[in-house]
């Protein structure tokens, strides 16, 4: 079967996730781990990992520690992700994740990750630069910067894309975030506790949020996905806005699920799907990505049952 129009994923702070279950856990307390397992991840490697899945053709770069490469490079053969990632000296992060089944609930404990030179961050920019020359239409850029990277690093990277004619998808937060959108990414996907933080104001109804976003919009942005927990995701666009709830399903784990999400949106722009139809398979992604550890999903009749269970109505 073709390949899926071509993607790159753009990675700066990946990590390994080290996912120990432990039922009813305490902090404080001595817990016992029932089973544990490590996956290559960070957020843009997820959303790689998911696009590859869904057929496409992915490229994944950023940076790494050469101290622990051997997951990482698993995942890119098994998903048939071209690997163009700038290696450098010492190891990936490690995060771990904790899985409490009992309750529910995953607690997650990030560790910073390897210093960028100005070196790695340019040869970063490079590959990108030279990939967007290939004709490669679609760039995500996910994630926390590393220590030793400017906060406007994204905004630099997504200008230079942009005048290549790329479009760019962007997931990140804080200082960079709030910089990166002076560059007009063409999709944001924030939580309600991001988009209140970047507009300085709290938000309460369906409208308040969609006329928050609705301010990127005006500054060059073309869709905007604003997640609100187990309330759903809000997709506006300049003409239309969608509310996508979710069913209550059981947590496995939530690393990724935002991840999956952001997969599922770029993969339905690609395939030119209408507004509801986009919420609606991105929001079913991230329920697959739920009921899994690592960044992988359910077989896809599961996706197409979750879908169906997506409502998907016109906010209040």
């Amino acid at each position: 079967m073709a390949k899926l129009p071509r993607v790159v994923t753009v990675t700066l702070n990946p990590a390994l996730d080290q996912t120990a279950q432990s039922p009813d856990f305490h902090a404080g307390k001595v817990n016992r781990v029932i089973s544990e397992q490590s996956d290559a991840g960070g957020k843009g490697v997820n959303v790689a990992a998911y696009l590859a899945q869904c057929g496409h053709d992915v490229t994944a770069t950023g940076l790494l520690g050469r101290g622990n490469l051997e997951p990482f490079e698993n995942l890119f053969a098994e998903r048939q992700i071209v690997d163009r990632f700038v290696k450098l000296p010492g190891l990936t992060r490690v995060n771990v994740k904790i899985v409490d089944k009992i309750r529910e609930l995953v607690t997650d404990i990030n560790f910073p990750g390897i210093n960028a030179d100005a070196d790695s961050i340019e040869a970063v920019t490079r590959i990108v630069l030279e990939l967007a020359d290939t004709g490669i239409e679609w760039f995500i850029l996910s994630g926390s910067l590393p220590k030793g990277m400017q906060t406007d690093s994204y905004r630099l990277l997504i200008e230079q894309l942009k005048e290549k004619g790329c479009k760019v998808v962007l997931d990140t937060s804080g200082i960079p975030f709030d910089r990166a959108l002076q560059a007009k990414p063409d999709v944001i996907k924030p939580n309600i506790d991001e988009l209140q933080e970047v507009t300085g104001s709290v938000m309460e109804s369906h409208g308040e949020i969609i006329d928050a976003a609705r301010q990127f919009l005006e500054n060059g942005t073309k869709l905007v996905v604003v997640s609100m927990r187990d309330k759903g995701a809000l997709f506006v666009t300049s003409e239309e806005a969608v509310l996508a709830v979710p069913p209550k399903a059981r947590v496995v784990s939530t690393v990724g699920a935002g991840d999956a999400m952001v997969a599922g949106i770029t993969h339905g722009l690609i395939a030119a799907m209408p507004l509801p139809e986009i919420a609606r398979f991105s929001t079913a992604l991230s329920l697959g990505a739920l009921a899994q550890i690592g960044p992988s999903l359910p077989p896809q009749e599961d996706i197409s049952d979750f879908a169906e269970l997506v409502t998907i109505s016109d906010p209040d």
